[in-house]
């Protein structure tokens, strides 16, 4: 079942996307290859039908579509919706600290991360930098260091007996990274750093200064197919940027004779709520360009359905009891429709029956999970992009171990079947 060239493509995707900002501007590289047109929401659009349009906010949300002969208000549009951001350690403002004569840096954290599994791995950094050149101008540049320039040391077992007992963290005294020994160079200084590091990736511009950055870090660990049989991939960030990839790839390998659109908001592991994410304006405002008014655009929402693409928790076999037990996903048996009455998810019965429907006459397993009545619910960009249009809304995604881990897992027969439902979702003329 495991489609290679999917497979692939996937991790080459996931290791050259260290941060949504990279993830975005690849997408953004695929959609220009699949002959999707750049839209800049400051210019004036001309739409013309069977052609595929893109436009990206804040560098790190991205909106991708195609029109049809017939409007989005006649047919609706098939809309899929993934996040591209992912839990992380991010590197404050002024984050330098020099401590027992080594040079570190202070970092926030961002989300909900499993903070143990960071310590002792080969970290790298990337991200945006801002910078001033030669003539007062100011400019930005997407920076990835990609080789291993950063630490964090766990503490030996010998000074701390009880570890395996009970860990916490505290995240502003245990988690600052260590780069290097300190130095009387002026190297303990970030911003020099990222100063050669631009001078050096772009030797035919003047640069003279680094304003500010916005920089995560990451492991370096390659993604990877693992298992006995080859069945699994470990990798950083499978939440969400396996949704992202498999959207878009569906979106351009699909040839629909509707309007299809895939969006990919930042900042859902934080709340959603900001300018480019999912509780924001950014969807709502593409399709009342798209479709000429604000009654036009409720007109299509009304006949719409999105797809709220974002990774499920399998059943783990060394913990079994965090399940409810008609309800543990497993790896490689199928896209998983997430339910939550609380609307922590927005699938409804309707939603979930047109896909049920859609994956029977496909062959493509599918599986549902509800949490255990006795734990809380995540959520996901469904519900708030549903909120937010009115459109309904299923929620799914294919199971994974470890989610927000900075090495999570998930079954590379889930990629093919996500995106082959996906494919089915963007071409077939009735789904209700």
């Amino acid at each position: 079942m495991n489609n290679n060239d999917l497979t692939a493509s996937l991790l080459n995707f996931l290791d050259a996307s260290p941060t949504p900002l990279h993830a975005v501007q690849n997408m953004a590289s695929s959609l220009d290859s699949a002959g999707f047109e750049l839209l800049d929401e400051a210019s004036e659009w001309t739409l013309q039908p069977r052609r595929g349009y893109y436009t990206i906010r804040g560098g790190s949300s991205i909106v991708a579509f195609t029109t049809a002969e017939q409007t989005p208000m006649t047919t609706g549009i098939r809309m899929v919706g993934a996040h591209t951001d992912s839990p992380c350690l991010k590197i404050k403002p002024r984050p330098e600290k020099l401590k027992s004569e080594y040079f570190q840096l202070g970092v926030e954290v961002y989300g909900g991360v499993l903070l143990n599994p960071w310590f002792d791995r080969d970290l790298s950094i990337a991200g945006q930098t801002s910078y001033l050149d030669a003539v007062n101008r100011i400019h930005t540049a997407l920076i990835d260091f990609q080789e291993p320039i950063a630490v964090i040391p766990s503490l030996a077992i010998h000074l701390d007996r009880d570890v395996n007992n009970s860990r916490s963290i505290n995240p502003q005294q245990q988690l600052p990274i260590i780069l290097s020994r300190s130095g009387d160079d002026g190297e303990n200084d970030l911003r020099k750093v990222l100063l050669d590091k631009l001078k050096e990736n772009h030797p035919e511009q003047e640069i003279i200064s680094v304003l500010d950055f916005d920089l995560s870090l990451y492991d370096t660990q390659p993604a990877q197919i693992i298992g006995i049989r080859h069945e699994f991939i470990a990798s950083a960030r499978l939440d969400n940027l396996v949704s992202c990839f498999t959207g878009l790839r569906a979106l351009t390998d699909c040839n629909s004779e509707l309007p299809c659109l895939l969006v990919c908001n930042d900042h859902e592991e934080v709340g959603s709520q900001s300018a480019i994410g999912a509780q924001g304006p950014f969807l709502r405002s593409i399709l009342q360009r798209w479709c000429g008014s604000v009654q036009g655009c409720d007109q299509a929402v009304h006949r719409s359905i999105l797809i709220s693409a974002d990774n499920a928790h399998a059943i783990h076999p060394n913990f079994p009891d965090k399940h409810d037990s008609n309800h543990g996903p497993l790896l490689n048996k199928g896209p998983v429709i997430k339910v939550n009455h609380n609307q922590r998810y927005a699938t409804n019965s309707v939603t979930s029956s047109i896909y049920r429907n859609m994956c029977d006459k496909k062959g493509i397993p599918v599986q549902v999970f509800v949490s255990r009545s006795d734990m809380a619910c995540g959520s996901t960009i469904g519900p708030l992009t549903a909120g937010e249009l009115g459109v309904q809304t299923l929620d799914l995604g294919i199971p994974q171990f470890a989610m927000h881990s900075i090495r999570e897992l998930c079954g590379a027969d889930d990629v093919d079947y996500l995106y082959r439902s996906l494919i089915e979702f963007f071409n077939v003329e009735t789904l209700f």
